[in-house]
């Protein structure tokens, strides 16, 4: 019953559109149907004796109910029809008068009532006077040859009143019932929606799409509504990325550690069936959320087709992994450091190679990883599962891996297929992550979100601007500028201009030093960080904020 429940809270909008639409069709065929007014004469059958005693008076009365049902029969008789049609001048055939007519008699009485139907009420008024004449005429003329000298007469009542209304159609019947019929259409709708709708909006649809546990559920943002970021997990007060999201992404951390306390994952992939379900920047924020914690963290763009780390974290794509598997770079010259503590490292994607799938999968790679997950967890972020093999292979050696699929958008059949993706390589997958989970509503899986409130976390609300500071369409001047930088650098590489804030600097790896974590660093998260001996070389990407400032300019 919970689930009929929330089937119906989920297409409430529908039932109610459905049901609105039933009623106006109601209305709507009342108003095309044409207008039948309805009047009724009245006559009563009458003993006629000349004896006055009571006995003759209820043999009278006997013999009247017993001749009152003939002359319900009489009613519809074609003498009487045409007796009505030639009073009243009618061109209808005595055939049509008749189903105009219907003659009735009131339960345990001798009255005979006639119910006339016309276009107007006056023409359903005199129809019902003439028929009742016309039966009247038929009694007398059966009952005796001197009429009104039979046994029993039929005398007419008082004349028919005229109607003030239609009695057809009924306009609020047909609008209830087109409004239950609405109803339950949508109810209908609903249910058969839901039972054939394959979009993954629970944990529980995903359990039993495939044999694996969900680790960690990721609510809406409005930060990343519009495009990638990349939130601080240091301070919880700094205003960037909802206090849910955080807290999602910190259970997410902390589930992936505990899916194998002997055996911890110390290389991470991040995929997801389709491009366009927060792979890359689930990858990112959790890379970060590892590193508040004190541990040295090292994010690898593997998706050498369509690379977006560096512009997250505000430098080129264009020399990276690909360079570094190649022999043209060492990891310390490409490897930028994105945080002050230096334990989050960068390696962007590089250039893009003719032979991505085998470049990901070789040894070199296999080696590189290996050799920096002595000191460090890498998060890695590959490409699509359906739409290339890339995930698949490099699953293949990682320690495992993490499906993102957003929640009313990817199918259970995506994901089946994405799973099994990864079974056929013998790649281990870790969990899945449900990624944009409403907040509220009957699809919301996510409950942290009313705690921000009371614990003080929440971020501060943003200031709506006037008016007249908006440009085009309620864009900013700023929001346009970055339209233009944008049609600037079409395609997948995007230069940015500046880091985001949590970004304080760029360095790399060789540029490295062991610091230990400050008390009460992150929140109470922070732990010493392990030192990592690296080679020193000469940084070839590696530059400062300034200095690429003074270069620009």
């Amino acid at each position: 019953m919970q689930r009929v429940v929330r089937v119906l809270r989920a297409y409430w909008k529908a039932i109610i559109a459905l049901t609105v639409v039933g009623g106006l069709a109601g209305l709507g065929w009342s108003a095309l149907q044409p207008r039948v007014y309805t009047a009724d004469a009245s006559g009563y059958v009458a003993a006629t004796s000349s004896d006055s005693s009571t006995g003759a008076a209820l043999a009278g009365d006997q013999l009247a109910l017993s001749k009152v049902k003939s002359f319900i029969d009489m009613g519809y008789w074609r003498s009487v029809a045409e007796a009505a049609k030639q009073e009243l001048g009618l061109p209808d055939s005595p055939e049509s008068l008749v189903q105009r007519i219907q003659v009735s008699n009131p339960v345990d009485t001798v009255n005979v009532r006639v119910d006339a139907s016309g276009p107007t009420p006056e023409s359903a008024r005199d129809l019902a006077e003439a028929w009742i004449r016309g039966m009247t005429k038929q009694v007398d003329g059966l009952n005796s040859a001197d009429p009104g000298q039979g046994a029993v007469r039929l005398v007419a009542g008082d004349s028919a009143r005229l109607p003030t209304s239609p009695s057809s159609p009924n306009v609020r019947l047909n609008v209830a019932i087109g409004t239950i019929a609405g109803a339950i259409l949508g109810v209908v709708f609903a249910l058969v929606r839901r039972a054939f709708d394959r979009r993954l909006r629970s944990v529980h649809d995903i359990t039993e799409a495939v044999d694996t546990s969900v680790v960690g559920v990721l609510p809406v943002d409005k930060e990343l509504a519009s495009g990638r970021a990349v939130f601080s997990f240091d301070d919880i007060k700094d205003g960037r990325g909802s206090f849910a999201h955080k807290e999602a992404m910190r259970e997410l951390r902390t589930n992936l550690q505990y899916v194998d306390v002997d055996h911890p994952a110390k290389v991470i992939v991040i995929t997801s069936p389709l491009p366009g379900d927060g792979k890359s920047t689930t990858a990112a924020n959790l890379a970060v959320s590892i590193a508040a914690t004190g541990q040295s963290v090292i994010l690898v763009d593997a998706d050498m087709r369509r690379p977006v780390l560096g512009g997250m974290f505000g430098f080129s794509d264009d020399v990276g992994l690909s360079d570094v598997l190649a022999g043209r770079a060492q990891i310390e010259q490409v490897a930028h450091q994105v945080d002050e503590h230096g334990r989050l490292f960068v390696v962007a994607a590089g250039r893009t190679p003719p032979n991505p799938t085998e470049m990901v999968g070789s040894q070199r790679m296999q080696q590189l990883t290996r050799r920096l997950a002595d000191d460090m967890v890498v998060v890695v972020d590959s490409p699509p599962t359906l739409a290339v093999a890339d995930a698949a292979v490099i699953a293949s050696w990682a320690d495992g891996a993490v499906l993102v699929v957003t929640a009313g958008r990817t199918t259970d059949d995506m994901l089946v297929r994405a799973s099994d993706n990864l079974e056929k390589t013998r790649g281990r997958l870790l969990g899945v992550v449900l990624n944009r989970v409403p907040l509220r509503g009957v699809d919301s899986s996510y409950y942290g979100s009313q705690y921000a409130g009371y614990y003080g976390y929440g971020a501060p609300k943003q200031t709506r601007r006037a008016w007249w500071r908006l440009g085009w369409f309620g864009r900013t001047k700023d929001q346009l500028g970055d339209d233009a930088d944008t049609a600037a650098h079409p395609g997948p590489r995007r230069h940015a201009v500046l880091p985001p804030e949590n970004v304080s600097g760029l360095r790399t790896l060789s540029q490295r030093m062991t610091v230990a974590a400050r008390p009460g660093d992150a929140a109470g998260e922070a732990r010493e960080a392990a030192p990592v001996a690296t080679k020193p070389v000469t940084p070839v990407q590696g530059v400062s904020v300034e200095s690429r400032r003074r270069r620009r300019s």
